[in-house]
């Protein structure tokens, strides 16, 4: 943790899971303070109490800042003095963005420029942005918003790399398990009460994150980034089906409901397009996306021979590694909700 030695690191919406599992990795380290920035005072009051019963000796590390990255000035208000940024506010539902798109384009796309604008402006040292896989080939309000909001993090990239400054970067993952609003503590609360988990689809597939893995991520892209690489972790997947055996092998069988997709959802998710792969680095566990370097002078760039534009194939949870069911219950076990839940089972 050398790099965040007595640095100060701001965390946007810091109040959801995400946050919660960032503290759990710095808050004890020789980092000197952690903001966190929300526009949710509740989850902020419940959050100090928390650590001031359980790291009392840490809790005032930890700053809170009510605010909403929609408003220009209060974010800009709280950045001042901040070293690095993790930028997680961001409205993720796929069903409520559908509704509301205006709100998913308000938080997601502006909300974010007026963060980075902020940060760059404030001398900010780094800032890692997180997106999702819905925002490669979007086909939702949520992921559309998302495309957007990462174009915009590379946008300001390059503006705040040609001037010398802050250096942006920009991570992309899929489901991160047990998260705020996700599927997994819904299949186990229907089964707690003695109800069918609800399925929309048993075939369809998504990617399984943990939130350590999803940390681990945006600390990865913290270390390595240049300005506007993008990152992605190489991650397994599961049929929706399997997930659901899973987790009733761990709760208990109570049957399922097939209720049919919901507005937005998808088959399958893409963690990386077509285009992306033919100029990704393979890094191991991750993969670096390069920003596009070039500007709007095409004329600068002559291409000899054939073109290549796009690879054979995305990278998608239905071509990645696809877990059984085995496979799957290992990966709810990575995860503190599930352990947390059976041993109150």
């Amino acid at each position: 943790m050398s790099e965040f030695k007595g640095s100060t690191l701001m965390i946007t919406g810091g109040t959801g899971s995400f946050g919660n599992t960032v503290l759990k990795h710095f808050l004890t380290t020789d980092i000197g303070e952690i903001r966190i920035f929300s526009r949710d005072e509740k989850k902020q009051d419940d959050m100090r109490h928390d650590l001031q019963a359980k790291f009392p000796e840490y809790a005032s590390k930890v700053k809170f800042y009510v605010g909403d990255i929609r408003n220009a000035q209060s974010i800009k208000d709280a950045m001042w003095g901040v070293d690095y940024v993790f930028h997680a506010a961001a409205l993720k539902q796929v069903p409520s963005c559908e509704f509301f798109p205006m709100e998913a384009v308000r938080t997601n796309v502006i909300g974010t420029d007026n963060m980075l604008h902020a940060a760059i402006d404030c001398g900010v040292k780094r800032v890692v942005c997180l997106s999702t896989d819905k925002a490669a080939y979007p086909i939702n309000a949520m992921g559309i918003s998302k495309a957007m909001m990462e174009h915009v993090i590379f946008a300001n990239a390059r503006v705040a790399a040609e001037r010398g400054g802050t250096v942006i970067c920009c991570t992309r993952y899929g489901n991160v398990m047990c998260s705020r609003g996700s599927v997994i503590p819904l299949f186990i609360d229907q089964i707690k009460a003695g109800k069918p988990i609800t399925i929309t689809d048993p075939n369809m597939t998504r990617f399984l994150m943990n939130l350590d893995e999803a940390v681990e991520l945006v600390k990865f892209a913290f270390t390595h980034a240049n300005p506007g690489d993008l990152f992605i972790q190489k991650a397994d997947a599961s049929t929706i089906g399997v997930l659901a055996q899973a987790v009733q092998k761990l709760f208990g069988e109570t049957g399922t409901q097939i209720i049919g997709t919901r507005h937005g959802e998808k088959l399958y998710e893409t963690l990386m397009t077509r285009e992306e792969c033919l100029r990704a680095e393979d890094m191991g566990d991750y993969y670096r996306v390069a920003a596009d370097s070039r500007d709007l002078n095409y004329d600068k760039f002559v291409v000899n021979g054939s073109v290549h534009t796009e690879a054979d194939e995305s990278y998608t949870s239905h071509n990645t590694n696809l877990l059984d069911v085995d496979g799957t219950v290992a990966k709810l076990m990575t995860t503190d909700y599930v352990k947390e839940q059976l041993l109150k089972n």
